[in-house]
């Protein structure tokens, strides 16, 4: 359960995979950082997903940044939450990742729009 979980919540990222530099690809680490340098050669983090000993950290630096991107959000996937970016996840729920499928979506478009993505 723990890959199908993974590559579940890698495929919410990949459609970003042309505006960032994939950073780490295997099977438990997936990780992209924005191509634009916000600071001499310092990337900014887009977002990962990391298979740990319990669970799976899915982790979105937009909302980070900016948190109101969390009003309004799905509450199963505000119960997920650990910290201010990071959701962790034990199984598969369609309805909780097409939520974080758009919270995604939103967040990439915040940071496109503040000039982090080209």
């Amino acid at each position: 359960m723990d890959q199908e979980v993974f590559n579940a919540l890698k495929e919410i990222l990949q459609p970003y995979e042309p505006y960032m530099t994939v950073v780490h690809d295997t099977e438990d680490h997936y990780y992209l950082d924005c191509k634009k340098e916000v600071r001499k050669d310092m990337p900014m983090f887009f977002a990962s997903v990391r298979v740990n000993k319990d669970d799976i950290t899915f982790q979105l630096m937009p909302v980070y940044a900016y948190p109101e991107l969390l009003t309004g959000i799905n509450p199963d996937l505000r119960m997920r939450m650990q910290g201010k970016s990071r959701f962790n996840f034990t199984e598969k729920n369609v309805a909780v990742l097409e939520s974080l499928k758009e919270l995604t979506k939103q967040g990439f478009e915040r940071f496109q729009a503040k000039g982090y993505v080209e």
